[in-house]
């Protein structure tokens, strides 16, 4: 490993995608479910998910493959490992027309992300007051995007936010604002679901200094949202103290979070979210038990995971993740003919490293070109 900083990244982008793998084969079952056909499961396993190219049970995934959410994740990876700075939305959206195969909607990505897709490839020649040309695609505006999302207050962005963190990294405040200006991709802009997006990316830039705690992290991640939002989530962290072990929580939590009416009911942001700094708080950042536990509380199991891997990573690296985890989501990465990125973990991690060094140099420049400004000479700014 390079450095502290390098492995505290590693482990926020690897703590994310193996909670993403680890997952998604009991995404969506009920505690009760996990339980009886695992006891405790505590390994990646393979999966089947519906393929839209395959009759049956769907096609067979490699233990270690990753989901949609990632998919999502690795594109922002790829628009600030390019630009090696923080990204506009526009920018982001460049990236999903350039390496999205719309062909594979329903295989890997999910046909919601589809209709975000479409709309910001209006199709070549395409003119609509509103929208404007990036090389040879007509864009609609990207942060227009959102408000056509068919699911308010889902995990969509918050699941996969964690880059956001990483290239803000030592400013949650600046992470705050650009969860919020990027998340209208997903959302619109009066969706709740932007501050728990928030929450999570200002608390793994927070997460990424070198003196952080997990009290600093749960302070950053209350200063960047509504009391609204934290008060949900403190109640999610008190409710974490009276039991013993982290995977305990899931008892209490099922009578709090029990919702199975509407689109996507076990996928709401602030579900997800405040059991995840739960589970973070219970652990004390340990990557290896909270990811155990998230995978074994039922529901959304697959984002849960994504969440809690994203934030006890960025908190203390790799040191709590073992290592025959990361090299089976780079083995079924490497294999996996679909995903928009087959870049290693820590080839990902290097880029992301490169772009927050970057953006890093680009703010002590202004800060120098400020100093320099307001330097005085002879009674006068030089």
């Amino acid at each position: 490993m390079k450095n502290q900083l390098f492995d505290k990244i590693f482990g926020c982008i690897a703590g994310s995608c193996i909670g993403s793998a680890m997952g998604s084969p009991v995404e969506g079952w009920p505690k009760e479910r996990i339980i009886e056909e695992y006891g405790v499961l505590d390994k990646l396993l393979p999966y089947a998910h519906y393929d839209k190219n395959d009759k049956g049970g769907g096609r067979m995934r490699l233990a270690g493959t990753t989901e949609d959410g990632i998919e999502r994740q690795k594109l922002m990876c790829t628009a600030i490992i390019e630009k090696k700075r923080r990204i506009t939305p526009q920018e982001l959206a460049e990236i999903w027309v350039r390496d999205i195969n719309p062909d594979n909607f329903g295989v890997q990505m999910q046909p919601t992300d589809a209709t975000m897709y479409r709309l910001m490839v209006a199709g070549e020649g395409f003119e609509v007051a509103g929208y404007h040309r990036i090389g040879h695609y007509s864009f609609f505006p990207a942060t227009e995007v959102g408000r056509f999302s068919v699911a308010p207050g889902t995990i969509a962005f918050a699941r996969s936010c964690q880059p956001i963190g990483v290239i803000n990294a030592f400013d949650p405040w600046q992470a705050a604002q650009d969860a919020m200006e990027i998340g209208k991709m997903y959302m619109a802009s009066n969706d709740v679901g932007l501050f728990w997006s928030a929450s999570v990316a200002s608390a793994i830039a927070e997460a990424l200094k070198p003196d952080s705690t997990v009290d600093s992290v749960l302070v950053a991640a209350q200063n960047s949202v509504p009391k609204q939002i934290w008060a949900e989530i403190e109640e999610a962290i008190s409710l974490s103290e009276k039991v013993e072990n982290a995977i305990d929580m899931r008892v209490p939590f099922d009578l709090k979070y029990n919702n199975t009416a509407g689109f996507n009911p076990l996928s709401k942001a602030h579900e997800i979210v405040s059991k995840a700094f739960a589970i973070f708080h219970k652990t004390k950042g340990d990557s290896e038990k909270a990811l155990i536990a998230a995978v074994n509380f039922g529901r959304d199991t697959d984002c849960l995971a994504a969440v809690v891997g994203g934030l006890t990573g960025a908190l203390t690296g790799t040191k709590t993740i073992p290592s025959d985890w990361i090299s089976t989501v780079d083995e079924a990465t490497l294999a996996n003919r679909y995903t928009v990125s087959n870049l290693t973990l820590e080839q990902t991690c290097d880029g992301l490293y490169q772009a927050l060094e970057s953006q890093l140099n680009f703010q002590r420049d202004r800060l120098g070109l400020f100093a320099h400004s307001t330097k005085k000479g002879d009674g006068k700014k030089s």
